[in-house]
């Protein structure tokens, strides 16, 4: 293991600590205030059922593929093949690519901004982590659902629905994405400040 990979390792296992430390993976709150905390789980068939209960798709893929850290996009497809081809047969996406982002990627200030305000988008939200971890929000029935997604995790958050995600000061994840069309990535930003409420990432 290379200096640079044994740094960029040791960043991202404090990354996940600091919001594995503080709390569970799913964490259920109050939309009108965000100190009544109503549901925390680890439990992965719990949090499936929590999430499906408002829509939401939750999953978790085997992750046995070895790939190299510079793998690219193409070899990071064929090695989920099986699943992504599933996931395109059921709900007909057209659009797939791999997104990467490390503690070294440039600008990776702006790309945290992109998405840290409360929007929605044309196309569902579908994610899955090939590595690293990255945290949504979900803004649905009164409560906001703070749901954190890590290496083998599945989301597909449906079309319209009002949420955020946070990938930290020091962010690290690679994630499959998966469109109705290409432009389905765009979001449309409600206005509200609901975002700022909330624990980021790193709290």
């Amino acid at each position: 293991m290379t200096k640079k990979w044994s740094l960029v390792a040791a960043i991202f296992f404090i990354h996940s600590a600091i919001f594995a430390s503080n709390a569970d993976k799913l964490r259920v709150y109050s939309d009108k205030d965000s100190d009544v905390l109503f549901y925390e789980s680890s439990d992965l068939q719990d949090i499936a059922k929590a999430l499906n209960s408002i829509g939401v798709r939750y999953e978790r893929w085997q992750t046995n593929a070895e790939l190299p850290e510079d793998a690219d996009q193409d070899s990071i497809l064929e090695a989920y093949k099986e699943d992504v081809d599933r996931l395109v047969q059921e709900n007909g996406y057209k659009s797939i690519d791999v997104a990467k982002i490390k503690p070294d990627t440039p600008k990776k200030e702006v790309f945290r901004k992109k998405f840290l305000n409360e929007h929605t988008h044309s196309n569902d939200e579908v994610r899955f982590f090939v590595e690293g971890s990255g945290l949504f929000y979900i803004h649905k029935n009164d409560q906001v659902f703070l749901m954190l997604c890590e290496k083998g995790d599945l989301i597909s958050i449906p079309a319209y629905y009002t949420h955020w995600f946070d990938m930290g000061d020091n962010p690290y994840f690679t994630a499959i994405r998966l469109f109705t069309d290409a432009d389905g990535w765009i979001a449309n930003f409600t206005g509200s400040d609901i975002a700022q409420k909330y624990p980021s990432f790193d709290d």
